[in-house]
């Protein structure tokens, strides 16, 4: 079993980013399971001084993504950047050696949203995860508000979505092949 954990950057209640992941967590094949972290909000400001002394919403987001053996992540784009949530997230994992290496992907719910794609990725370089080009794609929805079924009813949207969680199920596949 392929175990991805999907990150959404938005903490909005019907947030076309979260749903995006709970599509492509009803596409994935059957050996893999695609799990929603939703407690985001929850982590406290990074605050470098906790290095090493973390509190618990912390520990248990690190935890969840190191038990993962990818991440799929889709966040909005504000102001030209990363969502404050998100890049928040971010830097909580830093310094954890733990993730060094992680295989992510990422999805643009909007293709004019390209700022903070690009910071993400430089980001997720920087820190040394494993970006996962071929998997990292724009679904471009044309309105907010759409539903899991109305994703998945789209054929533009649900062919690009499936594609990219194949590319990122191969890419994981392979990755697990390599001897570390």
């Amino acid at each position: 079993m392929t175990r991805i954990l999907a990150i959404s950057g938005s903490l909005r209640a019907r947030s076309t980013n979260t749903t995006i992941l709970l599509a492509a967590a009803r596409l994935a094949p059957a050996n893999v399971q695609i799990d929603l972290y939703a407690e985001l909000g929850s982590l406290p400001l990074f605050n470098p001084d906790l290095d090493g002394k973390e509190p618990e919403a912390v520990r248990n987001f690190q935890a969840a993504l190191a038990a993962a053996d990818g991440i799929l992540i889709c966040s909005p784009e504000y102001a030209h950047g990363v969502s404050g949530a998100m890049k928040n997230a971010l830097d909580w994992l830093v310094s954890d050696v733990n993730l060094v290496g992680k295989s992510v992907a990422l999805i643009n719910a909007s293709p004019r949203a390209t700022y903070a794609q690009d910071a993400l990725l430089e980001t997720l370089r920087t820190m040394s995860w494993n970006v996962v080009v071929d998997a990292s794609r724009t679904v471009p929805v044309p309105r907010p508000g759409l539903s899991v079924d109305e994703i998945l009813g789209d054929e533009i949207l649900r062919v690009e979505l499936d594609r990219a969680i194949r590319e990122f199920v191969k890419a994981i596949s392979q990755a697990k092949r390599i001897p570390q």
